[in-house]
């Protein structure tokens, strides 16, 4: 982002005013989405039969929470806000993603190693070097671990995507749209 002007970044995660200051300072815009907060409000969830797993109003919560009225981003940073939501949501996330990809923008994602119990949420902060710093963020549970086979699923309408493995039991992801 450093070697580049007036890029339009996405940022969903809990809010963090260092990532605000740190992307504005370099030029870019930035708008934020705290998905993960969000899913956990009771609204989303239909009425459904005892014993069935929740069914979400998807269209409504992507409608409420991922509407930029036809803006593009030239990078999406998703941090590792998948492994926090419920399943129903990952698939209409990823599709809504790609709509607000640019073509040949850039979408950072973490993805948690494996479903620790005590694993917590955080809110991630970019600085001057190639270190991000965590803070814990609210009580959220873990909900998934996802294999590379089902991460790379996920991005299929992407053009491309590299996985590297990061520290703290997680892997980075970059997809190309």
């Amino acid at each position: 982002m450093k070697g580049q002007e007036s890029l339009r970044v996405l940022d969903i995660g809990p809010t963090s005013s260092t990532n605000i200051n740190y992307i504005t300072g370099l030029g870019h815009s930035i708008y934020m989405a705290n998905l993960v907060e969000e899913a956990a409000r009771p609204e989303w969830v239909l009425p459904s039969e005892p014993g069935e797993e929740a069914r979400y109003d998807c269209d409504r919560f992507f409608e409420a929470n991922l509407n930029f009225s036809g803006r593009q981003f030239d990078v999406v940073i998703l941090w590792d806000t998948v492994d926090f939501l419920p399943e129903a949501l990952i698939e209409p996330l990823f599709t809504r993603l790609h709509e607000v990809v640019a073509p040949g923008g850039l979408l950072l994602a973490f993805f948690h190693t494996t479903k620790e119990p005590n694993t917590a949420f955080c809110r991630y902060h970019l600085t001057d070097t190639e270190v991000v710093e965590m803070q814990k963020s609210g009580s959220y549970p873990l909900l998934n671990a996802y294999s590379n086979r089902k991460i790379e699923a996920m991005l299929h309408d992407f053009s491309s995507y590299r996985f590297f493995l990061a520290k703290d039991n997680l892997r980075e992801v970059i997809a190309t749209r």
